[in-house]
């Protein structure tokens, strides 16, 4: 639903409208961008708090920037909702995160504007260094490169390694670190404390509120007394605050903390840091949903927080008449802690993302064996390795798609020493309206590659509390469970766990003439087409893979002797997925049959809702029956009973 825009918002539709209203006007306009992201979000949904505590940083940045020749990268992007706003999007922007409508994420194609598509965290300074090395090379030296980053995504190493470089490329390079303790739960380690020190000295604090304005006039003068300046300062900022330099060791200019929310102040500052060269660092301290209340005051239940009354807060849901079945995360979190509370070995692990995964659960009931780590997929992983050594059971939950960034430290630190990890890759499959950045459709194909992995995915909910009971049994070894974003399909799901024989199938039903063959919980959409198919007089069988690594050879020798038509189903990439471990098995055993894969195509996918990408694709319910039906099997004959 489109809503209206105040009186100066209305009027502005690139950021040259932007710069013809006065610095006095700045404050109203920041006021009309932050109640527009609510009266929008509230009503449409999306991210929600990150992109307030932004609002005057953004205006800021596009006032004193010239933009898009000037460059602005964010990182992770939740926060670029103001930045899509200003920026010619206001009138789509009731389209965000909706099928077919605006992403939900900075992404090239959709404006020149956003200079670099983002979605996982602490990318912006390694690309806003290599934009602006190019630019140097170009002959481009007054071209502005700037990288907004949060404290949050600056616990990635990454961010370090980009900074590393930086500080020797001397490049003209501004990283703005937006700090406000956050990233989607609070954050966590000794960089937070770092910045609580570095916020918090009122010696340093009272010195650095003239030291920018000096050596912006005095590089005015000429090089020798910047030169001197910078030594006075780099030896006062040593005696005041001996923390100081962690940036400036990276030879980084270090500029603040300054207040994130006093946009003619952030203008003045911005104008200022333009024209002295080289890498600098500005530290802005904001506030996390600034502007509405609520959610200052709960910044990780507004993060994204759905539909809401913006008058009242109150967060709409949905009421039913009947109980409804969990979500797959909330069963994951439910079941380490029973599961750890019999198995004193066990231990979970989560890089920033506790209530995500409802990991958040078990820190509460047992604060010692439970961590959040920070955005740190690598170290997430190794840190599960070293646990693992040492004869615990870590149990590593991260999003499929962020597993990708740890990829060898599964080959490497987990698989081929053999140790007893379990990694569980929640929002596997499509992740609905975060789009691209977020889907998990590759883990499978990934995963079942590397030597030692058992490679798991569970059709509901009894058979995740499975898989995640047979993980943690003696000697089961390196072990991945994937598992779907969003609700299962079993309310009385808590039944008593046991193990499943590690790579050993199931028969779902019996039919005649072709098999299905899925693999995790896609599998509840061939339950949909089968009992529609049956109605039709069509009687495909179905098979429930429940690994992809090792498979059911067993089962799929019964699969390749009955039917002579295999259709196999995955949430997941064709090129090398579950479908390919089929095809595989049957060209080394040399039998003969038609098979048509439904899965992800070799095609990036946009966001929209799990049910319409799964259309899309082909394999919903609907596209499952099509392809039954085209595969020239007879219709209305008696199944064969089992």
């Amino acid at each position: 639903m489109q809503v209206p825009a105040g009186d100066l918002l209305k009027k502005i539709n690139s950021p040259s409208d932007l710069k013809q209203f006065s610095e006095d006007d700045l404050e109203q306009i920041s006021q009309e961008l932050r109640q527009y992201i609510i009266d929008v979000v509230s009503v449409n949904g999306g991210h929600f708090g990150a992109s307030l505590g932004v609002v005057e940083l953004t205006t800021a940045l596009h006032y004193v920037l010239n933009t898009p020749y000037d460059q602005l990268v964010w990182d992770v992007g939740h926060q670029a909702y103001g930045h899509k706003i200003l920026t010619g999007r206001r009138d789509n922007f009731h389209t965000n995160r909706i099928y077919g409508g605006l992403s939900g994420f900075p992404k090239r194609s959709e404006s020149e504007y956003d200079t670099f598509g983002v979605g996982h965290s602490s990318t912006s300074i390694s690309a806003a260094l290599g934009m602006a090395v190019a630019s140097h090379y170009k002959g481009e030296t007054d071209r502005q490169h700037v990288a907004v980053i949060g404290d949050g995504a600056m616990t990635a190493g990454m961010a370090f390694e980009a900074l590393n470089h930086a500080g020797i490329a001397n490049s003209n390079l501004l990283v703005i670190l937006n700090d406000n303790n956050m990233s989607i739960d609070p954050n966590v380690g000794a960089l937070k404390e770092y910045l609580a020190d570095i916020t918090t000295s009122k010696p340093y604090n009272s010195f650095r509120a003239d030291i920018g304005y000096v050596l912006s006039k005095l590089s005015a003068i000429g090089p020798d007394a910047l030169k001197y300046a910078k030594k006075i300062e780099k030896s006062i900022k040593g005696t005041l605050l001996k923390q100081s330099n962690l940036f400036e060791a990276l030879r980084f200019r270090y500029f603040g903390p300054i207040d994130g929310h006093d946009v003619k102040h952030l203008v003045k500052v911005l104008r200022d840091l333009r024209d002295i060269p080289g890498p600098k660092l500005l530290h802005c301290v904001t506030v996390k949903g600034k502007g509405y209340a609520l959610a200052e005051k709960d910044q990780t239940k507004w993060h994204a927080p759905g539909l809401f009354d913006k008058i009242t807060g109150e967060i709409k849901k949905t009421y039913y008449e009947k109980p409804q079945p969990p979500k797959y995360q909330d069963v994951f979190g439910h079941t380490i802690i029973e599961l750890a509370e019999q198995n004193p070995k066990i231990m979970g692990i989560t890089p920033a993302m506790p209530s995500g995964c409802s990991l958040n659960l078990m820190m509460k009931a047992m604060p010692d064996r439970a961590f959040d780590v920070g955005i740190a997929e690598q170290h997430a992983v190794t840190f599960s390795a070293g646990l693992a050594s040492q004869g615990m059971v870590p149990f590593c939950n991260i999003y499929s798609s962020f597993m990708q960034r740890a990829f060898d430290q599964v080959v490497h630190d987990v698989a081929i020493q053999k140790l007893n990890v379990v990694l569980c890759l929640d929002r596997a499959g499509f992740a609905g309206a975060d789009g691209p950045t977020h889907h998990g459709a590759y883990d499978l194909a990934y995963m079942r590659c590397i030597p030692n992995l058992t490679v798991s995915a569970p059709m509901n909910e009894e058979e995740l509390r499975n898989l995640m009971f047979t993980a943690q049994q003696e000697n089961a070894g390196p072990f991945v469970i994937r598992y779907p974003r969003g609700n299962g399909v079993m309310v009385d799901w808590q039944r008593p766990m046991k193990a499943i024989p590690i790579g050993k199938g199931r028969k779902i039903c019996d039919g005649e003439e072709v098999a299905i063959l899925s693999i995790g919980a896609i599998g509840n959409e061939v339950v949909k087409a089968t009992a529609e198919l049956n109605n039709e007089g069509y009687y495909p069988a179905h098979y429930d893979l429940r690994f992809v690594k090792p498979l059911d050879e067993a089962m799929l020798h019964e699969v390749f002797t009955k039917y002579s038509k295999v259709i196999t189903v995955e949430d997941g990439c064709l090129d090398g997925g579950a479908g390919s471990a089929v095809l595989e098995f049957m060209a080394n055993n040399k039998y003969k049959a038609e098979v048509i894969r439904l899965g992800v195509p070799d095609a990036v996918i946009e966001h929209g809702e799990q049910p319409e990408l799964w259309a899309e694709c082909g394999f919903d319910a609907a596209g499952i029956m099509r392809t039954v039906k085209s595969i020239g099997i007879n219709q209305n004959r008696h199944i064969i009973a089992s």
